[in-house]
Parts: C-alpha cells; structure tokens; sequence
C-alpha cells in the first residue's frame, strides 16, 4: 500500500505571481479546496507546499502556493507530481481502490493461473480498463466490470480476473 498518493501534476506558470494550473488526477475535481499542503519532489529532495488559494479558470484548475510569489520561483515546479500523504486522503466508499494501490498487483485467472501483473489503468467513462503485462510478454485489456474482475485485494498484492470470450 502507498504511504503518498498523487493528487495533481504541475502543468505550467498562470500570470506572473506565482500561480500555477494544476492537472488534478483526483477523482474529485475541487480537492485542492481542502488541502493545507502538498509534497512536491522540489530542488532539494521532497518539499511541503502550503496552499494559499485555489481557484478555477474555465477548465483550469489554478493554485497559488505560499512563499511563491514570482513565475521564476515556480518554474522549477513546473511537471512535478504532487503528493499527499494517506491519511489526508478522502475516504474511499467500499469497493473503491487507490489505482496506486492496484497497479503492481499480480494477475491471477480464476484457475489460479498467474495472467501477469497491472501495469496501468484507463479511465474511460463508462468504466476503467486494466491493462495487464502477460507472463509470456505482451499485454491485455481488461474492462474493470463486475463480469471480468472477481477479487480485488491490494492489500494481498492480488487481483483475480475472469476473461470473456474474446478478451484473449
């Protein structure tokens, strides 16, 4: 399990007094509403930034950290993942996943077969796909559906699928 989970990525300087537009890899697009800080990967190893404010532009969610008040101060933030740590986290409703959590896990079929492991997952509106590198090489798309996903235990590094015709 991840002690930090990624809710947002630095896109790139908005205006001239160290704001910043933020891709929000949350599922809830306002969550930088609720945050004090974020631990960013910064010039000398990890840095905690507090929030000052948050606000929204059109599409674009922008951030204003505090103590960054020029664009040549937040340049070097530019593309860095920003990170909080688990216990900040919203609550998940049961049988909600951190896909931090499940990318890794192993991939077993539901004779115990190992299929191989998580390697990404894509969200794509009507529900997610895994996607899982084969054993033997390759990979398979897997549609994150009550039908095809049977087990889901992170905690056991463990994920057990079943494939429809046609999946294979």
């Amino acid at each position: 399990m991840l002690k930090r989970l990624e809710v947002g990525v630095i896109r790139k300087p908005r205006a001239l007094r160290g704001e910043v537009k933020v891709y929000v890899t949350s599922d809830d697009p306002e969550r930088f509403e609720s945050l004090a800080s974020v631990i960013v990967d910064g010039k000398c190893g990890e840095e905690v930034l507090e929030v000052e404010r948050v606000r929204y532009v059109g599409s674009d969610t922008v951030v204003k950290f505090r103590g960054i008040d020029t664009i040549e101060a937040v340049t070097p933030y530019v593309g860095k993942t920003l990170l909080i740590d688990r216990k900040d986290a919203l609550p998940l409703r049961e049988g909600q996943y951190f896909i931090g959590d499940l990318v890794g896990c192993d991939v077993y079929l539901e004779d115990g077969k190992k299929l191989g492991m998580l390697a990404d997952i894509f969200p794509t509106g009507a529900n997610d796909v895994y996607e899982v590198s084969k054993e033997e090489g390759g990979t398979i798309l897997i549609p994150a559906i009550p039908d095809c996903l049977k087990v889901l235990a992170p905690e056991e590094g463990r994920i057990v699928v079943h494939l429809l015709p046609g999946l294979e």
